[in-house]
């Protein structure tokens, strides 16, 4: 690719919407992600009494059920993401190919 076409891509109003959005939403999830992750561990680390609560007369804790939700949220977040970067993404990158297709 040459500079010339890489500059008309970066100055197109499309692309510089797309890099925002897609950079807001990402920065978002994994802040959310990673604020939900760190929690559950500093939680671990300085009161672990919490986390060690039984949930009934077995030996399962609340800590089970908590961390098995921490990666099904993530892997939920994943799926906003990606559902997200198919729609409205993609509608923004085909735009972006329309104005420059003549230069390719």
């Amino acid at each position: 690719m040459n500079d010339e076409l890489v500059a008309k891509i970066k100055a197109n109003p499309n692309y510089q919407e797309l890099v925002k959005k897609r950079t807001g939403f990402a920065v978002k999830l994994g802040i959310f992600v990673l604020v939900m992750f760190y929690s559950y561990i500093l939680t671990i680390a300085f009161n672990p009494s919490i986390l060690g609560t039984k949930t009934g007369d077995g030996v399962m804790t609340i800590a089970y059920p908590i961390g098995i939700a921490i990666i099904v949220i993530s892997f939920l977040t994943t799926l906003i993401y990606v559902a997200k970067a198919n729609g409205e993404y993609e509608d923004l990158i085909e735009k972006v190919r329309e104005d420059v297709k003549d230069e390719l």
